[in-house]
């Protein structure tokens, strides 16, 4: 069997792989250097699944490849693990592969992980997430029968969804696929009138396909039980941070190496490690929310080759929640007399971060995502 050609990783931007997609592209180039270099054979898997890791774990994320290899090659899982570990952990980003248990990879992210994550969505906000995963994928859907507005809806999203991931994807009559979902129970013209262009594309969207979509009017009161009021005010708020930022002359940026180290603060440490004033709990608030915002890419991914942008609105309503705990908790700007520091420009850039990643989500669901609520 011909060996594979060996898979070069590019530069990665700043601090290098830091969400799950990244980390599973660079797993994945240790598997084809390993089979290029004999000691494991092909084929190389499709993809490598990366995950947070769960409550107990080691480090940041993990990742059950070997165990999947195992078989295949008739080798050991963890003798397997050993061989990928020494072919990642000089990787830029990840300060430490562990093994555990019967051969999960388990990596911690270095110092300027979580700030490289930042720098890199405000690189360019309008794309994070998006990516080449699919590329080289076609998908045609079949257009959806009948009047009914959620299929139709629920198609022409799964089209942008792919084609943020790279894919070739349209409608087109006479195509073999054809998205199914539960219908609305409405036509289109009652829907719009009664809920308007938002309203009703979040009420069509934010279930499963399986699930019949609630359209009742209260879908358009704005307070806390909304979830969709709840995204909007989490991204109207984090603008309206950064605006109040520039107003008192605090840039957006990531001033220090990683001003978010840790999630288990000690008693006599600064989990901020630059002074962010807060109560207790700020390195667990700023942490969750680096960890929804990490998620993103993958939550794209996922949504598109499920077809599934349920998937997306429900990631958004997390990303939020982090987003209002950490402005509560962490008070990113000055109170009263207080100086700006460094540490107030890097929550700026946090929140700023935060709300790109909301706006873009949005987007994708076809929704506005308004300055000012």
């Amino acid at each position: 069997m011909a060996k594979p050609v060996r898979e070069v990783a590019p530069p990665l931007p700043y601090a290098g792989p830091v969400t799950p997609a990244e980390l599973s592209r660079t797993v994945r180039r240790a598997v084809c250097r390993a089979v290029e270099d004999d000691v494991l054979p092909g084929p190389v898997p499709e993809r490598v699944t990366v995950e947070r890791s769960r409550p107990g774990g080691r480090g940041d994320y993990a990742s059950n490849v070997a165990l999947r290899l195992a078989g295949p090659a008739g080798r050991p899982p963890r003798e397997i693990a050993e061989i990928l570990r020494s072919r990642v952990d000089t990787t830029r980003g990840i300060a430490r592969v562990e093994i555990t248990g019967p051969g999960f990879l388990n990596f911690t992210l270095g110092r300027d992980g979580r700030a490289g994550l930042v720098r890199t969505i405000l690189g360019d906000p309008a794309r994070y997430g998006h990516g080449d995963a699919l590329a080289g994928t076609a998908v045609a859907f079949a257009p959806p029968p009948g009047g009914d507005p959620r299929a139709r809806l629920w198609t022409d999203t799964v089209v942008r969804l792919l084609r943020g991931q790279g894919a070739e994807a349209a409608v087109v009559p006479g195509a073999a696929e054809r998205l199914t979902v539960v219908p609305a129970g409405i036509g289109p013209d009652g829907l719009l009138a009664r809920l308007g262009h938002d309203a009703a594309h979040w009420a069509l969207l934010r279930p499963a396909a399986h699930d019949r979509p609630y359209t009742g009017p209260d879908l358009l009161v704005q307070r806390e039980s909304n979830a969709l009021f709840r995204v909007r005010y989490a991204h109207a708020r984090a603008r309206a941070l950064v605006r109040n930022a520039a107003h008192l002359g605090i840039p957006s940026r990531y001033t220090g190496p990683d001003p978010y180290p840790g999630t288990r603060p000690g008693p006599s440490h600064d989990p901020y490690g630059a002074g962010l004033p807060g109560r207790d709990g700020t390195a667990r608030a700023a942490a969750a929310l680096l960890t929804a915002l990490g998620d993103h890419p993958a939550v794209l991914e996922a949504a598109a080759r499920l077809r599934a942008p349920d998937r997306l609105a429900r990631h958004l309503e997390h990303t939020a929640e982090a987003f209002l705990r950490f402005q509560e908790i962490c008070r990113p700007l000055p109170l009263g007399d207080e100086k700006p520091s460094a540490a107030h420009s890097s929550g700026t850039a946090l929140a700023e971060a935060a709300g790109a990643v909301l706006a873009g989500g949005l987007s994708l669901l076809g929704i506005d995502a308004p300055e000012h609520l």
